[in-house]
């Protein structure tokens, strides 16, 4: 198998493009960088396509080493055939390896091991080769005391093992029903008994079954959890099979073994040994192994949704260099209250006591006018946690009471601001400070730039995921953090003011390596321009070439320092300046010169077309922010908890989570309601991530609220028509209502109108 050609078609590339970025990501090249700046090396492999092919290397190099090691082992057996090795050599995944491996693989002595040292591999043959043979005439040829063969039935019982293991070795049967319980098996699960009180949270899935193929990943992850916490049991079977009916896969067994039931004197027996195949070594392993590849595509989707999510929030709008008002709210432990300026500078905090139990409504007003006008502040953050409205409330009404300060306000997911307040990051940020003050300045940072500010978070500790504690941690954490990755060099670092947390997310640049850039730039001031970079402890030349394009100096005395233009290219914007006579100050933004030139006068061996249309895109508006437009949802006065609801009701929200069923929106009620699927738009929709994205505001109607289990069904469809509250217990659906039922031909009406779908329910039950 070359890794190369088959990267290429899985991608749809060609194999050169492949090579060339193999190779440099094995000489040390980070994906932001080749995808940016390595444009005619790799033929323009986007982001996208180079995190895809990083995976798939990964992968096929483990399978490769896989292989190798069991080659290695059977050959050492003196068991590898020229067929064998030619089996092993194409085989496309870690399954079908070990699949192949399983007879050779050294294992501990087994009842068909016993068997064949009992002298019982000939009688098997026998009755194998030849049906017609009578089983107990046979057998009693065998019969040897000494050898622990008692009797005619230990000699059939040992012969039957022998071919039990060797048909259950037979990687082409395996593989033939693998593919036949991907196809028609069925993923089931059943309380319990025992736990079926305790359970309430899984009730969707006391008596659930749907195909393998057909189950969403958080209905998969939703029964795993459930086995997990001990009150679901877990099994395959097929669908349409049910016990006491002939098994199919039995009959497979039959067929591929060549068992046939002619009447013959030795079928019968036969037929023991093809059932006792499948039902003692083959079931529970095929059991393992769909339920593991469906945990893992599962896990991979619920992954995908999280960095998603995380993208999205990461490239979320920033307020911008203006001071701000941070505000974690709070009841009997008050208001946290924390400044800072515009460039995320921590000034100063309080605390306040505006809500009960000590109302000191007028006093915190007080309070924070006069800190709004010592500081100049612009904007007011607000924590989401509890008292969020309540503060919301007191901001608007610091608004109204003093125009003059020209106040706007914004209510921010504080998820992950309690991790971060006690997290190495911020006791070295402000180790003086208390905790509760930390989250306030974390929330006033993360409305001005909330990619400088998450980056401090372990990225699981956000909240936007599906599942996000039911997955491979390791994966997850490898996905979210090449989407940090990314949205921090799309963005751009300012590196005069960057946190060492920000900085090393930056291409190239290590943990080490970040904290080095802070406190050289703590000794010696700013830097200049970015060759200046050069003297930090540590920051070599192949380190300089990875990370500099995505640095930022501004105010420096290169304007170019302040662009995407990688120092390796200023000498391509020095031939436009020599050619067109002007300056670098007179070229940039000036939109009709730049597209007036022909990228092709300006290549050289080492730059091509792509990077010369880059460059003069990026000198047309040099360091632009690819996030879009700072802007806020209105909150609905007077609504602020459930119980303020109603059907019919069209608010404003801010989209907190997208999964693959919907999107969850805060109207700030401090419990987000669903948006199932089908209600997102009037359109067919097959990702809700193709319509909304985490952090978009949006319009909805209250369609449902069911204030006993907490649970709020909405709907961006606005003329979709509302029903009144209904009894928790008319909503749940019949034990056996979770069977799939067939795919409409036109996308149906929202399953939130009347009563919670399923998806809707699994939804809530995941919240």
């Amino acid at each position: 198998m070359n890794i190369i050609d088959v990267i290429a078609h899985e991608l749809a590339v060609k194999p050169s493009q492949v090579q060339a970025a193999v190779t440099l990501l094995d000489e040390g090249a980070t994906v932001p960088f080749i995808a940016r700046y390595r444009k005619e090396v790799t033929d323009g492999l986007d982001d996208l396509q180079l995190r895809n092919l990083e995976d798939r290397l990964r992968y096929l190099r483990e399978l490769v080493e896989r292989r190798e090691a069991i080659l290695n082992s059977i050959r050492e057996q003196g068991k590898l055939s020229a067929e064998l090795e030619q089996q092993l050599l194409t085989a496309q995944t870690k399954t079908e390896l070990e699949d192949l491996y399983l007879p050779y693989k050294p294992k501990r002595r087994t009842k068909g091991m016993i068997a064949i040292e009992a002298g019982l591999e000939p009688l098997a043959d026998a009755l194998y080769g030849d049906p017609t043979l009578n089983p107990q005439l046979e057998a009693e040829k065998f019969i040897d005391a000494e050898k622990g063969v008692a009797d005619v039935k230990a000699a059939l019982e040992g012969a039957r093992y022998i071919l039990m293991e060797r048909f259950g070795d037979d990687a082409a049967l395996a593989g033939k029903l693998r593919s036949f319980l991907g196809e028609h098996g069925e993923l089931r699960s059943k309380v319990l008994e025992e736990k079926a009180a305790e359970a309430e949270k899984f009730r969707d899935y006391f008596a659930y079954a749907e195909l393998l193929s057909k189950v969403p990943s958080h209905r998969a992850l939703a029964v795993f959890r459930g086995r997990n916490e001990g009150f679901l049991a877990l099994s395959i079977g097929v669908q349409g099979h049910e016990e006491g009916q002939s098994d199919p896969c039995e009959a497979i067994v039959a067929d591929h073994t060549n068992i046939r039931d002619q009447g013959r004197a030795g079928d019968k027996w036969l037929g023991e040994v093809a059932r006792w195949t499948w039902k003692v070594k083959l079931a529970l392993r095929m059991e393992t192994d769909l339920l593991g590849s469906l945990r893992e595509r599962s896990e991979e989707a619920a992954i995908g949704v999280f960095a998603a999510n995380m993208k999205a929030i990461l490239l979320a709008a920033p307020a911008g260099h203006k001071a701000i008002l941070g505000l974690d709210p709070g009841l009997r432990t008050g208001v946290k209250v924390a400044v800072v300026d515009a460039t995320g500078k921590y000034l100063e905090n309080t605390t306040i006591y505006p809500h009960v139990p000590k109302n000191q409504w007028d006093e915190s007003l007080e309070i924070l006018n006069k800190l709004c006008r010592k500081h100049a502040v612009a904007l007011v953050s607000i924590g989401n946690g509890t008292a969020s409205r309540e503060t919301d409330r007191l901001a608007a009404d610091l608004a109204k009471r003093y125009p003059d300060l020209q106040l706007k306000k914004m209510v921010v997911n504080e998820a992950g601001a309690s991790v971060y307040s006690a997290s190495d990051i911020a006791r070295e940020e402000f180790p003086e400070l208390d905790v509760s003050i930390r989250g306030a300045i974390s929330i006033a940072r993360r409305l001005q730039d909330p990619l400088a500010e998450l980056v401090k978070i372990e990225p699981k500790s956000i909240g936007v995921g599906q599942y996000q504690h039911d997955v491979s941690q390791t994966r997850l954490g490898q996905s979210l953090d090449a989407v940090v990755e990314d949205c921090v060099n799309a963005v751009g670092v300012d590196v005069n003011v960057a946190s060492a947390a920000l900085l090393r997310r930056v291409s190239g640049l290590s943990a080490s390596i970040a904290s080095n850039i802070v406190t050289y730039r703590n000794q010696h001031g700013a830097f200049a321009d970015r060759s200046a970079l050069m003297a930090v402890p540590r920051l070599g030349e192949k380190c300089f070439e990875q990370c500099a394009g995505f640095l930022r100096i501004t105010n420096g005395g290169n304007p170019l320092d302040a662009s995407a233009v990688h120092p390796e290219s200023y000498a391509v914007v020095q031939r436009i300046l020599e050619k067109s006579g002007r300056s670098v100050q007179q070229i940039i933004g000036d939109s009709a010169f730049l597209r007036s030139l022909k990228p092709e006068d300006y290549i050289s061996d080492a730059v091509g077309v792509p990077t010369v249309k880059d460059i003069l895109a990026e000198l047309e508006k040099p360091g632009r922010d690819p996030r879009p437009e700072f802007k806020s949802a209105e909150l609905k006065e007077g609504v602020e908890d459930l119980k303020d609801l109603a059907p019919g009701m069209i608010l404003e929200g801010t989209i907190t989570n997208v999964t693959n069923f919907g999107a969850f929106v805060d109207i700030g009620v401090h419990q987000d309601g669903l948006v199932h699927i089908s209600a997102l738009s009037s359109k067919f929709v097959k990702d809700p991530h193709s319509v909304v994205k985490t952090g978009d505001v949006v319009k909805v109607k209250v369609l449902e609220v069911d204030a006993k289990r907490r649970r709020i069904g909405l709907s961006m469809r606005l003329d979709d028509a509302a029903t009144p509250r209904e009894k928790p217990e008319q909503n749940r659906p019949r034990q056996n209502d979770n069977r799939p039922s067939p795919k409409p031909a036109k996308p149906a009406p929202p399953p939130a109108v009347g009563s919670f779908g399923n998806l809707l329910k699994d939804a809530f039950n995941k919240r």
